[in-house]
């Protein structure tokens, strides 16, 4: 799925009645199967940008586009998630995974063959039967990337799924997100802060400038895929990090 984004804002009301500008205008286009990095200063709007896309919140001027078509309602084909993982604690991992299908109407069977067909995937096989309280948070943060998996979704909406993790169990998420991309190409938008998490995971990184959020830089990452968490240390990683710091530097100076 493609996106094209033209001329968006968004305002939000403000304590004495006036309107805070919180987005835009901002304008860029997504190919489809393409992953893009949204970067920015924090309170920049990406999150805001996130929740346009998926049609959960209506631009208070311009349009967004998916495959050519208005984007005035939530985005059939698409997934979301976010930081908190929305886990529900009375459900085990295999009915938290398997939300997304009850919700579809699927049957009790035709779920769980799914979910039990995803968790080796995970990592989580042998944790189906446990319950939100017993797990890490970074196991936490994989049965919430589940739930986005099984869905099939052709357009994952990610607003920094794992920024409330350690640095290694970040790390190896975004990997494993890698990994899982690979197995069948969809368009992913991820909204992070870290600016090495988006030069190994993006096709293109935008980044934004402070609120109002405008776009100050696309920057395109041309570095060869698979991936590998080694890449860090390499010459041409090196300089689209210092490239992409210095565009976000410029909005905080």
């Amino acid at each position: 799925m493609r996106f094209s984004v033209e001329n968006i804002e968004v305002n939000f009301p403000a304590p004495a009645g006036d309107l805070l500008p919180a987005l835009g205008p901002i304008s860029f286009e997504v190919a489809d199967d393409q992953f893009v990095c949204l970067l920015g200063p924090s309170g920049c709007g990406k999150s805001t940008l996130i929740r346009v896309l998926a049609g959960l919140l209506p631009p208070s001027a311009g349009a967004a586009y998916c495959d050519g078509e208005l984007i005035q309602h939530p985005l059939a084909g698409a997934a979301i998630m976010f930081q908190d993982t929305n886990l529900m604690p009375w459900r085990t991992v295999l009915d938290n995974i398997a939300l997304p299908l009850e919700i579809a109407g699927m049957s009790r069977p035709e779920r769980y063959r799914a979910v039990r067909k995803l968790l080796p995937q995970l990592n989580l096989e042998n944790f189906e039967l446990a319950y939100p309280a017993e797990l890490s948070g970074g196991m936490a943060q994989r049965v919430s990337l589940g739930r986005v998996i099984v869905q099939q979704p052709r357009v994952w909406l990610l607003d920094e799924p794992f920024a409330a993790l350690d640095a290694l169990t970040r790390e190896a998420l975004s990997l494993e997100l890698l990994r899982l991309r690979a197995r069948s190409l969809q368009t992913i938008i991820l909204v992070t802060h870290d600016i090495n998490e988006a030069v190994l995971l993006a096709d293109r990184v935008i980044v934004m400038s402070r609120r109002p959020g405008r776009l100050v830089a696309d920057i395109p990452i041309d570095l060869p895929r698979p991936r590998l968490a080694e890449m860090i240390y390499q010459h041409e990683f090196l300089q689209l990090a210092k490239q992409i710091r210095g565009c976000i530097e410029d909005q905080r100076a």
